[in-house]
Parts: structure tokens; C-alpha cells; sequence
């Protein structure tokens, strides 16, 4: 399955995702539709990216090493710089418990891995970005 973006896209990503195949896979497919994918393999380095990339998103595991999903939510929360900076949680996790505490945290959506093919990610990433949903009227501060 061919994937590819019909018009330029210059939309910056941030992909959190301390597993090897999963990110690779995601960042390549995500570039050939467009995008421009950094990786961060685990919490840390996303919190470090982040300050100097300033994402048009990020895409956020919820189980890595060094600093969490949720330690990295709380942390965004707590930047002014930081905080408005639209995420969208990719995990394995499914749990209800799990996706109310991220959405807590002012994500703008929760998607299981299991559940997402590469077309629905890219789906949802046109409709958060390309004025799908105007993010900007969005309270991302969890508040």
C-alpha cells in the first residue's frame, strides 16, 4: 500500500517511542505522507526535544524508559513554553483508567497501537493539523 500526500505538508512532529520497530515504521510511513518526523526514543529526550524542535505535534507513547507518558504530560503541563503544544497519545495501553488520566492532561486524542493502522493515524493527523479541528480553541492545559 502506497502512501503519500497529495499536496506538500511541512508539518513538524515529534514521535515518542522507545520501541525500535514501532518508531522506524510510524516515521517512515508519517514522512512519506509529508511530514517532517523527529524520534525520541523515550521521555527524557522528548522533554529535551521538544524545548528546541517546538512540534506542530507530538506523538506520545505512554510506556517508556527515563520518564514516562504521563511524566512527560505533567512536565508539558508545567512549562508555559510547553503546555500548548497539541499531543496525541499512541500507546499499547487500553485501559479506561489509562486513556481518562492522559485526557487529564489535555491531549488531543488517545489511539491504541493495536487498535491503528498507519491510514487512521494519518487520517487523524490531517484532521488535527489541516484545520480539521481548530486546535487553537482546544484548553491543552488539562485545566
Amino acid at each position: 500500500m502506497e502512501i503519500t500526500s497529495t499536496e506538500p505538508n511541512t508539518k513538524t512532529i515529534l514521535l515518542a517511542d522507545d520501541e525500535q520497530f514501532i518508531a522506524v515504521a510510524y516515521k517512515d510511513g508519517l514522512e512519506r505522507a509529508g511530514y517532517d518526523v523527529t524520534v525520541a526514543h523515550d521521555g527524557q529526550e522528548a522533554m529535551e526535544l521538544l524545548k528546541t524542535l517546538r512540534p506542530d505535534i507530538m506523538l506520545l507513547d505512554l510506556i517508556m524508559p527515563r520518564m514516562n507518558g504521563f511524566e512527560v504530560l505533567q512536565a508539558m503541563q508545567n512549562d508555559p513554553e510547553l503546555r500548548d503544544i497539541p499531543v496525541l497519545v499512541l500507546t499499547n495501553l487500553s485501559q479506561p483508567a489509562d486513556e481518562a488520566e492522559a485526557r487529564e492532561f489535555g491531549v488531543v486524542d488517545f489511539m491504541v497501537k493495536a487498535d491503528v493502522s498507519l491510514r487512521d493515524l494519518l487520517e487523524r493527523l490531517d484532521q488535527l493539523l489541516a484545520g480539521g479541528i481548530d486546535l487553537t480553541d482546544l484548553d491543552l492545559t488539562g485545566e
